[in-house]
């Protein structure tokens, strides 16, 4: 089955939310559901909130519905959302 590269767009639910603890959530459970290469960038939002992107291979048979629910259930995340999705090739 072919792989897919996704970034995924995760906001906090405050400026004060600890992004690390997201950030090893994040990691574990995708890990879980066959992710690799995750890497995390932060970027300023407003008023001192930041959002974290992951990027990350995945296979592509599983979807980006199980990325979504996925993440969205780590605690103090408000939302998520699919910023990039692409076929990964070689």
């Amino acid at each position: 089955m072919a792989n897919v590269i996704i970034i995924a767009k995760l906001l906090p639910v405050s400026p004060e939310t600890d992004l690390n603890k997201i950030k090893s959530n994040a990691q574990t459970e995708l890990e879980k559901e066959g992710a690799k290469n995750i890497a995390f960038e932060e970027k300023p939002v407003a008023f001192g909130l930041k959002a974290l992107f992951v990027k990350f291979n995945f296979p592509e048979e599983k979807g980006t519905d199980v990325v979504e629910s996925l993440l969205s259930k780590i605690k103090d995340v408000s939302s998520v959302s699919i910023e990039d999705y692409r076929r990964a090739f070689g």
